[in-house]
């Protein structure tokens, strides 16, 4: 039976950890803006609903950290306030913002995701099996913002580019630091 390189591992859940952290925080971010500034209760009700699978996620990669005693990353504080600026920033950006931000972060986190089965071998079936789980749930969210209005024309493309790379700056610093 192949084994998964340990450091690989530790790597794999810590970086899941923080990215689904983050994505509860963006999630939070707009819903500050969707309850104070732009009121808009079909998109809170959507934004409230991804956030939900985003905690399950969560919870998953929070008991792993603890069972395998992983150490977090170092930069979750700072994730933490990027996240909900980002969130709150394009919730006041309006709909389109909104729902590019999740499509934008929903794609790079869907081959992040696909990227880390190919990683994990025999001796990691559940986890495997939970990261297809949750880059399926990841997927949905991405239509769910292109069918919400997600568009990358003009503006937007520009900005799904920095939301992109910054989310793969994030992602190479959580795996390592």
């Amino acid at each position: 039976m192949k084994k998964t390189n340990k450091k690989s591992l530790e790597e794999i859940i810590r970086v899941d950890h923080a990215g689904e952290r983050g994505a509860i925080k963006i999630y939070e971010g707009q819903l500050l803006a969707l309850k104070t500034f732009r009121y808009d209760e079909t998109l809170k009700r959507q934004i409230e609903e991804m956030k939900e699978h985003e905690k399950e996620h969560y919870e998953f990669f929070e008991n792993e950290i603890k069972k395998r005693n992983i150490s977090k990353t170092k930069f979750l504080p700072l994730w933490d306030i990027l996240g909900v600026t980002l969130g709150f920033g394009t919730a006041m950006l309006g709909k389109k913002a909104t729902m590019l931000c999740t499509a934008s972060v929903e794609e790079v986190i869907g081959d992040h995701y696909k990227n880390q089965t190919y990683k994990l071998q025999d001796d990691e079936k559940e986890l495997k099996e939970k990261i297809i789980k949750f880059r399926d749930d990841e997927l949905e969210h991405k239509d769910i913002a292109y069918e919400g209005g997600a568009t990358k024309s003009g503006f937007y493309g520009l900005l799904d580019k920095v939301i992109k790379v910054s989310s793969r700056v994030a992602i190479t610093i959580s795996e390592k630091i």
